[in-house]
């Protein structure tokens, strides 16, 4: 009989890439690692892995072992789930990865209902990056967690993981204002639209000489400035790179470049330093956990939380629902 706990680690192994990746994620010896993947492999009774030089990778019977594993997962996941909703009532730990805008806007007021709607449930929030969730949640770091994607970075499909949509957001280009601030006080991004819904390369161009801020590279919102500005023709000549969206307008409004911001990263009192222009892209946020992990009440009640706690200005924040 095929051992589940293995089953996982050589899942683990197909999507890491490395022993020693595995053994770190899944805070093992490398040398455990291997002797539970030598194990299983006597257990299926032919080699599922192939020596290469220092590395390993899955030979056939592996890999088809491993689309397996990922059905067995799939299907003790809604096992534990119905268990879950056998014994009523929500109580214990429920592990929490949201990136850190939604985790000021979105996150505190789904706690709040979900508090009130289930006192027994300890929600734990860890600030995780899309890039990192998918690890998480396999490696049972996390039980569910907010990821995004943008009109240039979709997100890609990940074996063993599933989403449900939440909510939409506006992008805009901030840079420095050359005008006087509005005297009536409205927010730049509630004025004109300089961009007046038309071409979004054109946009961008004008600042293709300015200096620009992004996140750190390997982020996903790195990523989306890249490809956004090569897609109207042209690299962003990087000045700084910072993640926090309030550091990064507060660069703006020095003088020290332009940045693309989705909606949640404008929200506070406008800055008329800063002037926010419209762009014709979005920045959607899904809610994501393990598969067969969707219909768990946890899963379920946070899920319906986070909904109830949407701003009704969020483009395309009904979509989800």
């Amino acid at each position: 009989m095929l051992d589940v706990r293995r089953l996982r680690l050589l899942r683990e192994l197909a999507r890491r890439g490395t022993i020693a990746a595995v053994a770190e994620a899944l805070t093992f010896s490398p040398s455990a690692v291997s002797q539970q993947l030598n194990v299983l492999e006597r257990e299926a009774g032919l080699p599922l892995l192939e020596r290469t030089g220092r590395g390993v990778r899955l030979t056939p019977a592996g890999q088809n072992l491993v689309r397996h594993a990922e059905a067995v997962l799939e299907r003790l996941e809604r096992a534990d789930a119905d268990l879950a909703e056998a014994r009523g009532g929500l109580a214990g730990a429920l592990r929490i990865g949201a990136f850190p805008t939604a985790t000021r806007a979105i996150v505190p007021a789904a706690l709040i209902t979900l508090a009130r709607r289930h006192p027994g449930l300890e929600p734990m929030v860890s600030e995780t990056d899309p890039a990192a969730v998918a690890h998480a949640l396999r490696a049972g770091d996390l039980d569910v967690a907010l990821v995004h994607e943008y009109d240039f970075v979709p997100a890609e499909p990940e074996p063993g993981l599933a989403t449900e949509p939440l909510y939409g957001e506006a992008m805009y280009l901030a840079a420095p204002a050359v005008e006087a601030p509005d005297p009536s006080g409205t927010r730049p991004a509630e004025a004109a639209d300089p961009s007046g819904g038309s071409d979004q390369g054109a946009v961008l161009r004008t600042h293709a000489e300015a200096p620009w801020i992004t996140a750190t590279p390997g982020t996903l919102c790195h990523a989306m400035t890249v490809r956004a500005c090569q897609a109207a023709g042209f690299t962003p000549r990087v000045r700084h790179q910072v993640d926090e969206f309030a550091t990064v307008l507060a660069l703006v409004a020095a003088g020290q470049g332009v940045a693309v911001v989705p909606q949640l990263g404008v929200t506070g009192p406008a800055d008329p330093a800063v002037r926010l222009t419209r762009l014709l892209m979005e920045r959607r946020t899904n809610l994501a956990f393990r598969s067969g992990a969707g219909a768990h009440p946890a899963v379920a009640a946070f899920g319906a939380a986070l909904r109830a706690a949407v701003p009704p200005d969020l483009a395309g924040s009904r979509a989800g629902t």
